[in-house]
């Protein structure tokens, strides 16, 4: 069996990061992925737009956390999983989403930096949080780690 998913898209929301009991990094965020078709009826252009949760593990949800947040365009690599559950009505539920094995910046190298400028201005001026279990630490990063 083969189970790939290849998406390119542009975040919906900021990376969420956590991490697990055993110190694993687990991070979140929505892709919105647009397709442009043509209707056979009326011959106008439409487009149609998926909404995917994806999550990535490790080191790469730590990259991800620090340098994307929303509206970057990004690749991702990944399997396609179901997620199943009971709501608190008492009914089943699903839905899919996608397990990231690689997340690749589609933004070129000066826009990745005036983003990240942005979210540094932002961050400046809001208060200090205090550090909690689910609160991600400052990450020193090299810029010969940053793919792209």
């Amino acid at each position: 069996m083969f189970n790939k998913v290849i998406l390119i898209g542009n975040l919906t929301r900021d990376v969420e990061l956590r991490y697990t009991p055993s110190g694993t990094a687990v991070g979140k965020f929505g892709l919105a992925v647009n397709r442009v078709y043509k209707d056979n009826v009326t011959g106008e252009n439409k487009q149609e737009v998926l909404f995917i949760d994806i999550t990535v593990f490790g080191r790469s949800a730590e990259v991800a956390n620090q340098y994307l947040n929303k509206g970057r365009r990004v690749l991702v690599e990944g399997r396609l999983v179901l997620d199943q559950w009971v709501d608190s009505s008492g009914q089943k539920r699903s839905k899919h989403s996608v397990i990231a094995e690689r997340v690749q910046f589609m933004d070129s190298k000066s826009e990745a930096q005036s983003y990240q400028t942005e979210k540094n201005y932002e961050s400046s001026y809001q208060k200090p949080q205090q550090n909690n279990q689910n609160q991600a630490p400052s990450i020193d990063i090299d810029e010969d780690e940053i793919p792209f």
